[in-house]
């Protein structure tokens, strides 16, 4: 008995030792009209293997690629594509050029640290006070996230100040809208449980 492990590698498994002997028998076909029927016959069966894939755009493209490489590229017929090349199959994607700005405290993230620049720009007055409110309570719920020390104002404020250089600070009344925001969210929060809990009971 003669194993798989012992056999020639495929190129592409996917499609199973059955089409790659299909594919090497193409290669011997010394007429070329009967070698262009015998690849045709090949691309038919291997899109049968994949019938939910005929509608995707390049499907039958990617057949006809994925033939020249079983054949290594050796395969003399006429292609409906241009096939692929060699060179291109061992080409790297371009690398994603990710920001590499500096994260001050990463448990805040970079998101804050704009959204504070554009509070400091802001002219005094109820929107700013709602804004700061806003920026002073998403920090206290992602310092708590990630940091088991009890957080309290002063903590905030420190942090607030550093980001901001000084520019933005917790007044009383800003206080005042971040626990009232607490108080609204918190109640919020505690309908959504009730509205679940009676559901739950329902069923």
């Amino acid at each position: 008995m003669i194993y798989n492990t012992q056999q020639k590698r495929l190129p592409l498994p996917e499609y199973g030792r059955a089409i790659q002997n299909m594919v090497d028998y193409a290669l011997t076909i010394e007429d070329r009209g009967e070698r262009q029927r015998c690849a045709n016959t090949i691309i038919n069966l291997m899109g049968s293997m994949f019938p939910h894939l005929r509608d995707v755009p390049d499907f039958k493209h990617k057949l006809w690629d994925h033939l020249a490489i079983m054949a290594d590229f050796k395969l003399d017929i006429d292609y409906p594509y241009e096939p692929i090349r060699p060179d291109n199959l061992s080409t790297h994607p371009d690398k994603i050029p990710y920001p590499q700005t500096h994260i001050r405290y990463r448990h805040y993230g970079r998101t804050l640290e704009d959204l504070i620049q554009e509070a400091v720009k802001m002219p005094e007055g109820d929107e700013k006070d709602n804004l700061v409110a806003l920026i002073a309570n998403h920090m206290r719920k992602s310092y708590s996230t990630w940091n088991k020390d009890v957080i309290d104002e002063e903590k905030i404020n420190d942090d607030l100040m550093e980001y901001s250089d000084g520019a933005l600070y917790l007044t009383d009344e800003r206080v005042r809208l971040m626990e009232l925001r607490m108080r609204q969210q918190n109640q919020q929060q505690q309908r959504t449980n009730n509205r679940n809990g009676h559901n739950a009971k329902k069923r």
